[in-house]
């Protein structure tokens, strides 16, 4: 029996660990033929988590060049990938998420007329600029995609409210947590030794992050001044920033915690490192996507510092309360996890809505079904 031919295609640090599972699943089963290949959207981060869960592409674009732009990668994804599409003819391309890549490299499987899967489908905010390109890129790729792995019942029923037929979308949870699971260790020991100088029992850690476009400039100086405010406040508390390269962030982040001794700012940690981190955190304040599913499946309440999220069903179910970007209101969630003690366990138990780290299995079978 002729096996099912599927190319996984990505090119950035958190497609990767989200379609690392799914590499490694598809691999494993007889009954499918598994091609990865890359654009490297980001090179340095992407190579990272290939070491780590051990993938190796079978082409690799390597498009990433300094100060890109979202016009370039989409132009430069399409030239690239149409002769390898063309010479390899699989039977579905794999996609995730909202990235240039996912969307590019969606648009030209459909110009070749190649059915396209979307893993983590049916994400929405209903705003188009936030987040920007993202928003965007997820809406089109669901007008272009065949078969869909949403991560919730309410991530389905957007794309039912777009005409997306139902028959067409499976219910699957999120490989992020798959990818999870097979990374944290108690036993974990960090590369970055300051990691391992701090005092997890005893201080309470929080992690933050703080990325995204829309936040540069007058929010991060609000989520800085609040991070600030939260340190000089409460002895106990040790913060940690992997910091984003954009030098844009560092401008804004350093002259507000850089002389602050139980503020740790590091360069970007691997996947392994961070999810670890994660894990002996005490409270996650960050304007990411994915770690609003990561970090409750780690029992880790979430401080959204955003306006808008694309994961309300972890709002619904209480893992993640949305912070904003305004100072005092920022203060005043941290501070009232801080200090009452069961408002922090309803969410340190809350039931995370993201899965049991079973989707790449489940995606296999939607996928063997539909052929």
């Amino acid at each position: 029996m002729r096996k099912i031919k599927i190319m996984i295609l990505f090119g950035t640090r958190p497609e990767a660990i989200k379609m690392a599972p799914l590499v490694i699943a598809l691999k494993k089963d007889p009954r499918f033929q598994t091609l990865v290949t890359l654009t490297a959207q980001h090179r340095e981060m992407l190579d990272q988590v290939l070491n780590l869960f051990d993938i190796t592409a079978d082409y690799d674009l390597n498009l990433m060049k300094p100060g890109q732009t979202l016009s370039y990668l989409t132009a430069s994804i399409l030239n690239e990938l149409k002769p390898i599409l063309v010479a390899e003819s699989p039977d579905m391309i794999l996609v995730h998420g909202d990235t240039t890549t996912a969307f590019a490299a969606a648009l030209s499987a459909f110009y070749e007329q190649i059915p396209i899967g979307h893993v983590e489908a049916g994400l929405r905010t209903k705003n188009k600029y936030s987040p920007y390109p993202e928003e965007m890129n997820r809406t089109l790729i669901s007008q272009l995609g065949d078969l869909h792995f949403s991560p919730t019942t309410g991530n389905r029923d957007n794309l039912i409210r777009e005409d997306i037929s139902k028959t067409q979308i499976v219910i699957t949870g999120n490989t992020v947590i798959d990818a999870l699971l097979m990374t944290v260790t108690e036993s974990y020991h960090f590369e970055n030794p300051i990691l391992n100088t701090i005092d997890y029992k005893n201080k309470r850690v929080i992690l933050l992050t703080s990325h995204r476009r829309e936040n540069i400039g007058a929010p991060m100086e609000q989520i800085f001044s609040a991070i600030r405010e939260l340190v000089l406040t409460n002895s106990d508390i040790e913060v940690v920033f992997p910091m984003h390269p954009n030098p844009l962030i560092a401008e804004t982040a350093l002259p507000l915690l850089a002389d602050l001794d139980r503020v740790h700012i590091l360069a970007p940690l691997d996947y392994g490192e961070m999810s670890n981190l994660m894990g002996r955190a005490y409270l996650v304040l960050t304007d990411s996507g994915g770690i609003q599913e990561e970090a409750p499946a780690l029992g880790k309440p979430v401080i959204v510092l955003r306006h808008e999220t694309e994961r309300p069903e972890a709002v619904a179910a209480g893992t993640v309360v949305m912070g904003g970007v305004d100072k005092n209101e920022i203060i005043r969630i941290a501070q009232h996890l801080l200090d009452d003690r069961e408002a922090y366990q309803t969410m340190a138990h809350a039931v995370n809505p993201y899965g049991d780290g079973q989707a790449a299995q489940r995606v296999c079978a939607a996928i063997a079904n539909y052929f």
